[in-house]
């Protein structure tokens, strides 16, 4: 099972995944309107939801799912189910709603609305725990580093740096990062405990 981002939800690659002999859970975005759009205009209202609520780290979040059989409409390789799911999220009186689209290729017996939704948040965890990060405490997308493997060896620095703190049991990277920089004898250690 391969889930991903809308930006490698292109026909090309879920041929490739199906292939061989994966599945796919590709989630729908603006960089493809006519699927997105197909995808939106859907019967929604006439299928059934199910829904979570978690209500964790001062926020309460509920996560609606509704899962219906992907029609010929959608012209997308593979594709079975498409998923509506929206979240709905209050932090300290605020709400905001998002809805998000995905399309599987993985059929409804073996690929419930729960376990979708399943999927779909385990995505975004390994998003909010390791790419986010990479993101904003190392300011990965404005490196300068660009040329033959480098960029690639500074990737594989950072995630292994983020992988040692957490596996240290430090979960904000940002300021485990500032005080192992402060002194140089700590990042050795963590190296040589971990």
């Amino acid at each position: 099972m391969i889930t991903a981002d809308a930006i490698h939800t292109q026909k090309d690659n879920a041929t490739y995944i199906c292939s061989r002999g994966g599945h796919y859970v590709l989630t729908v975005k603006a960089n493809q309107p006519g699927l997105l759009r197909r995808c939106r205009a859907l019967p929604w209202t006439q299928v059934r939801a199910t829904s979570t609520l978690d209500t964790a780290h001062g926020r309460r979040v509920r996560r609606t799912i509704k899962v219906a059989a992907a029609p010929e409409i959608l012209d997308f390789p593979h594709a079975v189910q498409v998923a509506q799911i929206r979240r709905t999220r209050t932090i300290a009186g605020k709400k905001t709603v998002e809805v998000v689209y995905v399309i599987t290729s993985m059929p409804p017996g073996e690929a419930p609305p729960t376990q979708i939704a399943t999927w779909v948040q385990g995505h975004w965890g390994i998003e909010n725990k390791l790419h986010s990060v990479r993101d904003v405490v190392f300011d990965e997308d404005r490196s300068t580093v660009r040329t033959g493997n480098a960029p690639r060896v500074m990737a594989t620095l950072r995630s292994t740096a983020i992988s040692l703190l957490r596996l240290a049991g430090l979960d904000d990277i940002a300021t485990a990062t500032r005080h192992h920089a402060r002194d140089a004898t700590r990042p050795a250690k963590l190296l040589l405990t971990c």
